[in-house]
């Protein structure tokens, strides 16, 4: 989707676990005919990587050094994207719980999170001289693409992204469910909130609250957004 100047359109969307932003990703660069990056799937690429290499995540020069040399293919189809390490498709075992119990570990790694950004930028620039990109994760909006041709927080309330999340992982929302998704989520969001702010939007950058939302009526939401502003442009 190129834009006034030929290049392809960046859509940048930040927000915390569970706010629905990756689902919303995926379907608007579907939608638009984009590239998608998830900026958190490679954060677990990078615990992974370290885990197989032995590396002991508290150990914060041995891991950035580690990452710094990390095989990283990111494969940004949104019908079908895969993350790649060491020749290995680890698309799946990167969200395990195991792991999902220490990528904070990683991703609060300020040198980590310099190299994974450096790349990050790299394949944002690299789509976006083709068709655009839809890029999500932590920081998107601000540190890594703060150029982008729309930006925006997508947030949701504690018990809206319990939910959603409790129903990704188990199947269902109960009680029990919930309580075992608790932690993954709210503690999660408070060790990466220690070295990003992903719950109050930036100068330019516009929030939806799918709080009250169901994935359709979110998308609408963020399409109308991303229209608006291509309006704006013409």
């Amino acid at each position: 989707m190129a834009q006034a100047d030929g290049r392809g359109l960046v859509v940048a969307i930040d927000g915390p676990s569970g706010s629905g932003k990756s689902t919303i990703s995926r379907r608007l660069a579907t939608e638009l005919d984009l590239a998608y990056l998830d900026t958190g799937a490679m954060y677990r690429a990078a615990t992974w990587w370290c885990l197989r290499r032995g590396v002991d995540l508290t150990d914060v020069d041995g891991v950035a050094a580690v990452v710094r040399q990390m095989p990283l293919v990111m494969v940004t189809d949104p019908a079908a994207p895969r993350v790649v390490c060491d020749d290995v498709d680890i698309t799946e075992a990167i969200r395990a719980s195991e792991l999902s119990a220490v990528v904070s570990k990683v991703a609060t790694n300020l040198d980590v999170r310099a190299e994974l950004g450096r790349l990050q930028r790299e394949i944002i620039a690299a789509e976006a001289g083709r068709n655009g990109i839809v890029a999500e994760g932590r920081d998107i909006t601000t540190v890594v693409a703060p150029d982008a041709d729309v930006r925006l927080l997508l947030i949701a309330d504690e018990a809206a992204r319990l939910a959603r999340r409790a129903k990704e992982l188990h199947g269902t929302a109960d009680e029990t469910t919930v309580a075992r998704t608790r932690d993954e989520v709210v503690r999660r969001d408070a060790d990466d909130s220690t070295v990003s702010t992903f719950m109050t939007a930036a100068d330019g950058v516009v929030t939806v609250d799918s709080s009250a939302f169901g994935v359709e009526e979110t998308f609408e939401a963020v399409l109308a957004v991303v229209e608006a502003a291509r309006a704006g442009e013409r």
